[in-house]
């Protein structure tokens, strides 16, 4: 579907290439990587990390810098104008009063409400992010999902977050994949898009640095690794798999793709373990430029509390 867009973006599609099998070129990309992993090794591998690293971490300075990585999220089916105007005043409130903390990196929510968060919303610095593509399933028409997502942005989004499609993944139409991440990433332009790989419905290590590599050759600007709507959220094993296949991909590329922890991310522990793996694997300067964000509606209070001792209930 790629020849609907007219971006200048680099697509996927094979249409000149009909003596290749289609996968090719995604295959070309995969050879240049290891996906020999082993999910015990893995597990062994974060447990020792978090066990020699986290406590050493865990400190003031790091919680603060934790408060610029939140991305404030509601994605309910009672989300209403009113609800979510009540957690922009909330949150444009408590920034007033302590301009010493680090901002918010972003405020997420549907669509719909993108208009009314940036008409709102009077944090310099926080972004407005929607999620986009058919979320959470990433089942709908690709039109559709472009569509939503360039309306999104017409209506003030500044950050959109896609889901994979996870069926068309698992099933190896790595083609189907990559052309609609391309698509999104084009009616996009210049806000940045995270992909998110629902690595609860992967399963294995393999698994999600396959869909790691792929989203990224098709243009992911960050990796994500959950929409918080099935029972396995984020983990920090796919936190350190996705990590490792970032600082592999920059090796190889030259560019840095950002990381997003989400669903099921909710005390400063939780928050302090993930630091921990990027700190670790991707380094500093990585954490500097902002690429390292926390989705999260039950962080932000304790989080809160844990800087500044304030109980402010939840945004």
């Amino acid at each position: 579907m790629s020849e609907h867009c007219n971006c200048g973006h680099e697509h996927h599609d094979h249409e000149h290439h009909h003596h290749e099998p289609a996968t090719s070129k995604y295959e070309q990309a995969f050879a240049k990587y290891n996906f020999h992993l082993h999910d015990e090794d893995v597990k062994a591998a974060v447990e020792q990390l978090i066990a020699e690293k986290a406590a050493l971490y865990n400190t003031p300075e790091v919680l603060r810098y934790l408060m610029g990585t939140i991305e404030l999220t509601t994605l309910t089916v009672v989300d209403s104008d009113e609800s979510i105007l009540k957690m922009v005043e909330k949150y444009n409130k408590f920034a007033e009063e302590h301009p010493d903390l680090p901002p918010f990196a972003t405020i997420c929510v549907y669509p719909r409400f993108a208009g009314l968060v940036a008409q709102s919303l009077e944090v310099e610095g926080t972004e407005v992010a929607c999620v986009v593509g058919g979320f959470p399933s990433s089942q709908t028409f690709i039109e559709i999902k472009t569509s939503e997502t360039a309306l999104a942005i017409h209506d003030g989004a500044t950050e959109c977050d896609m889901v994979l499609s996870v069926g068309a993944f698992q099933s190896g139409d790595y083609e189907t994949c990559a052309d609609e991440i391309s698509e999104i990433k084009c009616a996009c332009a210049d806000v940045p898009l995270k992909v998110i790989l629902e690595t609860g419905a992967l399963l294995t290590a393999e698994s999600i640095k396959r869909a790691s590599i792929l989203s990224m050759y098709a243009g992911a600007d960050f990796i994500k690794t959950s929409t918080g709507k099935i029972s396995i959220a984020a983990t920090p094993e796919a936190a350190y798999v996705m990590c490792q296949a970032i600082k592999e991909y920059h090796d190889e590329t030259g560019r840095w793709v950002g990381f997003k922890a989400s669903g099921g991310v909710s005390t400063p522990d939780d928050a302090v373990k993930y630091y921990t793996i990027v700190r670790e694997l991707l380094g500093e300067e990585f954490l500097e430029q902002g690429l390292f964000r926390i989705g999260t509606s039950s962080l932000a209070p304790r989080l809160i509390k844990a800087v500044c001792g304030e109980d402010i209930g939840k945004f």
